[in-house]
């Protein structure tokens, strides 16, 4: 295992970027795709600015929706590695969308990617150690541990899991189902 170590800030990306009609949906808005991949982009920077080398996106986080983007507003995106692992990293992401007209700013969605370093043989690569120098820093990395031990929770709960019968689950009041097996 890698013995060096970097701050946070070292990881630090920003990107801005005007949303064009071509970045729309049917609706008018802009195609959550559209910023899924963007987010994929700068998670990729982030980590591969971090660890020195090529990052692969393994895992992406719950990604709500907060706020609509809308055709003309100014997209801003922030990235900073926030845990890292042996050659993992977590990554945090905020959006954010600005009228650029008002100056209103909202804050559109937060996620977390999971993103592993490999090496030029396509091996996973160590990650450097980190350093967490503010109050902010250590918040964001014991939520990941947090996060980290309930997905690992859900996991085990799924591999244990047994749901009984359908008549058991036809006895659950709580769900409004039917269930016509063929």
């Amino acid at each position: 295992m890698t013995s060096n170590f970097k701050a946070v800030r070292s990881s630090y990306v920003t990107i801005s970027e005007l949303m064009l009609p071509s970045h729309a949906n049917f609706s008018g808005k802009i195609h959550g795709g559209y910023i899924l991949s963007l987010m994929d982009q700068i998670a990729f920077a982030c980590a591969s600015k971090f660890s020195g080398n090529y990052c692969v996106t393994a895992s992406v986080d719950t990604v709500n929706f907060l706020n609509p983007i809308e055709v003309g507003e100014l997209v801003t995106m922030r990235a900073s590695v926030n845990y890292v692992g042996n050659s993992s990293m977590i990554v945090g992401i905020r959006v954010e969308s600005e009228n650029i007209q008002t100056g209103a700013i909202k804050h559109c969605n937060s996620s977390y990617f999971t993103m592993v370093s490999k090496d030029k043989d396509g091996k996973n690569a160590t990650v450097p150690r980190l350093i967490l120098t503010n109050l902010k820093e250590v918040s964001r990395f014991q939520k990941c541990v947090k996060h980290i031990a309930l997905k690992k929770e859900i996991e085990n709960q799924k591999a244990i899991a047994t749901f009984g019968s359908i008549e058991s689950i036809l006895n659950m009041d709580n769900y409004d189902v039917k269930i016509e097996l063929q």
